[in-house]
């Protein structure tokens, strides 16, 4: 069961909990990085599969839920995985973030489309009293994000050694993708967003951040 929040943190939000959101999403992903570095593929591979499923518990326990693009990263997380220790073949690995990014866009994209903005339900409490209008602006923006990051990673992928694929993929996606949830909590202030009291706008970001697949 998740701890008690102070009664300055809203229900459903633990205070500090960006913090923890970031390393359950980057964490994985680092360990994964490290573990190959020292001792090849198929152990790193197992190494990315056992800490996504610890992500998971953890994410579970300390924050009281599992968002379901965390619940979808580590199904696919571990079913190519499976796939990379199988074959051992290292492209199994390397389109899994093509998929997710194109799966997470394609999911915005058709709730726009319906009037629903799913993103939402995703991240779930992530955004405190954001608005609908601001929901949909982030799901626009989050949609176009992810085509374009899909659209990176191929690039990546036929242009790049594994190394350094796995390189950009660690440091510089990573980084890429928290400024891109940092540069829009601006926007989203504007749409009823509301800040913990002390907590800050990077905080803020790492809750509305993906996980890093």
């Amino acid at each position: 069961m998740p701890d008690a929040a102070p009664p300055s943190a809203p229900a459903g939000k633990p205070a500090h909990s960006g913090n923890l959101s970031l390393a359950l999403d980057f964490g994985p992903l680092l360990i994964f990085f490290v573990a190959y570095k020292f001792w090849g593929m198929i152990v790193g591979t197992g190494a990315f599969m056992a800490a996504i499923a610890i992500a998971v518990v953890v994410s579970k326990v300390k924050l009281g839920r599992v968002s379901p693009m965390l619940w979808l990263s580590a199904v696919l997380i571990l079913f190519f995985g499976s796939l990379t220790i199988y074959f051992h073949d290292e492209r199994f690995i390397q389109i899994k973030p093509t998929i997710i990014y194109g799966f997470f866009a394609a999911m915005l994209l058709i709730g726009l489309a319906r009037g629903k903005p799913l993103l939402k339900y995703l991240l779930q409490a992530a955004y405190d009293g954001l608005s609908e209008e601001g929901w949909r602006k982030l799901s626009r923006n989050w949609a176009i994000f992810f085509i374009a990051m899909a659209v990176a990673n191929e690039i990546m992928r036929a242009a790049l050694s594994f190394d350094t694929w796995l390189a950009v993929k660690v440091w510089g996606v990573t980084i890429v993708s928290f400024l891109f949830a940092a540069a829009n909590i601006p926007m989203l202030m504007k749409y009823g967003l509301k800040l913990d009291k002390g907590e800050t706008v990077e905080e803020a970001a790492a809750q509305g951040d993906p996980p890093q697949g």
